[in-house]
């Protein structure tokens, strides 16, 4: 029988591209999720039966376990931007990743592939990147065999970065930014995925391995390219960090007191955040130690923000158009 790999959150942005991944090295895929039914779409990433949805509460102990009954390697994609209900950072990205590897640990399983983030640090003051932290500790604490990657801001196809500064470039003028002069290292989420599945099937060695592209840039850089994509002209205006700040704690109090059911396109932590570079630092293993070529942004934005433009699928038709008549002129 093909072997089992489960996957908390495989339904995620990272996860699915593990899962689907997976999959085509012939594993079984167990899909552990709070939402199954929203999941379906794993399913034909295999033959019929091989990827499978199930729910799962990570808070749970007992729901952990269940899922990961016969398993021979675990990975954890579970992570929230944003704290919501239950949901809290310290519950899921620390006590969740903790939990998950003492049960495998319990459980015999063989590999675990942990999915933190670059800017892990206790000592931050931000609770995002605290709890990161903190579970990475738990994690290596149970399982000390455990590969962990912590990559930079991760672009792809349902990324929510350049998806959504492209659809903010829509609206007005001005698009606006806060931490212009902040540098990313953005990493393609195949190149995460492809990392995943090397840490799965034994071909990493332990330890903790930071993933960036092959380019660092700013905020204000990696938002002029995305526009360039786009077809659009905008001015970028930077948001200093206390006006962003007093903004944050806005959206906060109003998520706080509508039960979570508005939520602000930013918050206090993210602000926070946003003021530390997210690049890898050189202190750790990284994709080359994998044996992995990363893929460049501008390489890949084309392929799914062509629908922001102001033509969406017909501007490179419309562009074809306008250089014939100059020809012909």
């Amino acid at each position: 029988m093909s072997k089992l790999v489960t996957i908390y959150g495989g339904s995620g942005f990272v996860g699915r591209y593990v899962a689907r991944r997976m999959a085509k090295e012939g594993w079984r895929v167990r899909v552990a999720v709070r939402r199954p039914n929203e999941a379906i779409f794993v399913k034909p990433y295999g033959v019929v039966g091989q990827v499978e949805p199930v729910l799962c509460n990570i808070r749970n102990d007992e729901s952990v376990r269940a899922v990961m009954q016969g398993a021979d390697a675990i990975v954890n994609c579970v992570g929230i931007l944003a704290p919501s209900g239950k949901n809290k950072f310290d519950a899921v990205q620390h006590e969740g990743a903790e939990r998950v590897a003492r049960i495998a640990a319990e459980e015999g399983v063989g590999h675990l592939v942990h999915v933190s983030a670059i800017g892990a640090d206790k000592d931050s003051d931000s609770v995002y990147a605290q709890t990161k932290a903190l579970g990475e500790e738990g994690v290596l604490e149970h399982f000390p065999k455990a590969i962990i990657l912590r990559p930079s801001i991760v672009f792809g196809a349902e990324d929510e970065f350049f998806n959504r500064f492209a659809s903010m470039s829509r609206f007005g003028p001005v698009l606006p930014v806060v931490g212009a002069d902040t540098k990313f290292q953005p990493v393609y989420v195949d190149d995460v995925a492809k990392a995943a599945v090397k840490g799965v099937l034994g071909g990493a060695a332990p330890g903790i391995y930071e993933l960036g592209g092959p380019e660092v840039a700013t905020f204000r850089e990696l938002m002029h390219t995305m526009l360039d994509v786009v077809r659009r002209r905008r001015l970028i205006v930077n948001i200093p960090f206390f006006v962003a700040g007093i903004m944050g704690s806005v959206f906060d109090f109003v998520s706080a007191i509508s039960g979570g059911l508005i939520a602000g396109p930013l918050t206090r932590d993210q602000v926070r955040n946003l003021a530390n570079d997210n690049v890898v630092s050189g202190d750790t293993k990284t994709l080359a130690d994998l044996g992995i070529e990363p893929t460049a942004f501008e390489v890949i934005l084309p392929n799914y923000l062509w629908r922001f433009r102001p033509s969406g699928q017909y501007d490179a038709i419309k562009e074809s158009a306008q250089n014939l008549r100059a020809d012909h002129e």
